[in-house]
């Protein structure tokens, strides 16, 4: 049977987290989009929570090498497929709890995975305690389970 987008996803990402802190980088999120014969595996880096400041091109540049050769080796896609590196950019997704806790203070869109009720919000992140997402969002704390949310970013601010 062949590999499917999620499971590729899954495969590259565990690929991946497993062998970034050596590189002291850490795998924000990885995506497989495009036509099965010729998909594009989007690889976002970003610096440590210990580290400061945003990941530069250079760094980048430097990071996909090892990438590039990791994914090569395990081939986990039949075929030919491209892969980009970037950094998370302004609207860096949140898939971690560790993502949660370093983001505190920052303005999130979260989307659950809920059946009833409200699924998306807007606010401002005040972290995660026990597997519990805290958000300040129209003037009230919302707690959300992290294995309900299926996305998370940061909203950027130009003010």
């Amino acid at each position: 049977m062949p590999a499917t987008p999620s499971s590729v996803r899954d495969d590259v990402l565990e690929l991946l987290e497993r062998n970034a802190p050596q590189h002291n980088i850490d795998i924000v999120d990885v995506e497989v989009v495009g036509s099965s014969k010729n998909p594009t595996v989007r690889v976002r880096i970003d610096h440590t929570a210990e580290s400061q400041g945003a990941i530069t091109l250079d760094e980048v540049s430097e990071q996909t090498g090892w990438i590039s050769d990791l994914i090569d080796e395990a081939d986990p896609i039949a075929g030919a497929f491209t892969l980009e590196v970037s950094s998370p950019g302004l609207a860096r997704p949140l898939r971690k709890a560790g993502d949660y806790e370093r983001f505190a203070g920052q303005t999130i869109r979260l989307s659950t995975n809920a059946t009833e009720g409200r699924r998306k919000f807007t606010g401002v992140l005040l972290g995660i305690e026990d597997g519990i997402v805290s958000v300040r969002c129209d003037g009230e704390d919302v707690r959300i389970p992290l294995e309900t949310i299926r996305t998370c970013k940061i909203k950027p601010s130009f003010d």
